[in-house]
């Protein structure tokens, strides 16, 4: 099979499609036959040498995939038969065209979408499901503070906060993205290129501050996140893109607010942990794809690009332009 494939660390230039063996579906996987894959900042990461794959896991880029049942691994439990539909949820793997998962990671497809938009959900959907509900206990009235709200994980927070009865506020770097974000239902948008975040924040809820945070950013972040988080506020931390440096007194003003601060990733978790979650947001969540539904979901999809041109699609995630999330076409 084909796969995406790199030799060392570094740019999108060091990507290329390499042919490997097809995995063998082990007891209770599915092998499925990958139609589209989405790229995640773990990608980047991982092509930089900076987020290695977890121990046991494949070293193929990729944490999300749709497609179709191709081969059941003994031990299967009879939910899923071949030719199936459906999209799964991935430590890696997933850029290739064949990827083995256990069965209880994979879920089917909401009536009326797309293999692409398919694809699109399952790494960022579910990320935002867990820091929502199993990390950050949101609640109906909560005010949330989603950074990089036009991404892949932004774009679901805001609608799940929404679905929750909570208040989404986002950031994001340019008034394009800040008005795709407030046309999904944030409630208000700031512009981090051009206002001080913090203090937008605090005027918009009247001085209070938000109880709740989704930080993909860290580092640079730090105080005026908790500046503008609410006493006995939730500040969740998954990801680094402002760097891990932290300097000044962190711990005072947390201290000073009785505020939470909690690290989570998804990726490192352990199957039992996975399986939960996906059984809760396939039970939970995905009837709300439907298009039926007055509360109807949407997988946002920016660009679908050819397998063949993973490098275009790495340099243009890295650009910090996509408005949700980025696609990738396997051959068939």
């Amino acid at each position: 099979m084909l796969a995406v494939h790199f030799d060392q660390h570094g740019g999108p230039e060091t990507l290329y499609l390499k042919e490997v063996a097809k995995p063998s579906p082990g007891e209770g996987e599915v092998l499925l036959k990958v139609a589209a894959s989405a790229l995640n900042r773990a990608d980047l990461l991982q092509r930089q040498g900076r987020y290695p794959p977890p121990q046991g896991a494949s070293s193929i880029l990729g944490l999300e995939a749709s497609g179709h049942v191709a081969e059941l691994g003994p031990g299967c439990q009879g939910h899923w038969k071949i030719g199936d539909s459906c999209m799964a949820l991935l430590s890696g793997g997933g850029q290739a065209q064949y990827v083995t998962i256990p069965e209880e990671l994979l879920m089917p497809i909401p009536e009326g979408l797309t293999l692409f938009q398919a694809a699109a959900i399952p790494e960022a959907w579910l990320t935002a499901f867990q820091l929502l509900h199993f990390v950050g206990h949101v609640q109906a009235g909560d005010s949330v503070l989603i950074h990089a709200g036009s991404s892949g994980v932004g774009t679901a927070a805001i609608q799940l906060a929404r679905m929750a009865g909570a208040i989404p506020l986002v950031t994001a770097g340019s008034q394009h993205k800040l008005q795709m974000t407030i046309k999904l239902g944030a409630a208000a948008g700031f512009n981090y290129k051009e206002e001080d975040f913090s203090e937008a924040t605090l005027k918009f809820t009247k001085g209070v501050g938000v109880n709740l945070i989704l930080d993909c950013i860290g580092g640079s972040y730090w105080e005026k996140n908790v500046n503008c988080l609410a006493v006995d506020g939730r500040w969740i931390l998954y990801g680094l893109m402002g760097g891990a440096d932290v300097s000044g007194p962190l711990f005072s003003k947390l201290l000073f607010k009785r505020g939470s601060l909690i690290a989570s990733l998804l990726r490192s978790r352990d199957k039992k942990y996975k399986q939960t979650l996906v059984k809760a947001f396939t039970e939970q969540i995905l009837p709300h794809f439907s298009k039926e539904d007055p509360q109807c979901l949407l997988p946002v999809v920016d660009r679908i690009y050819p397998m063949a041109e993973i490098q275009a699609a790495h340099g243009y995630m890295e650009s910090n332009r996509n408005l949700g999330k980025i696609i990738l076409e396997l051959p068939q």
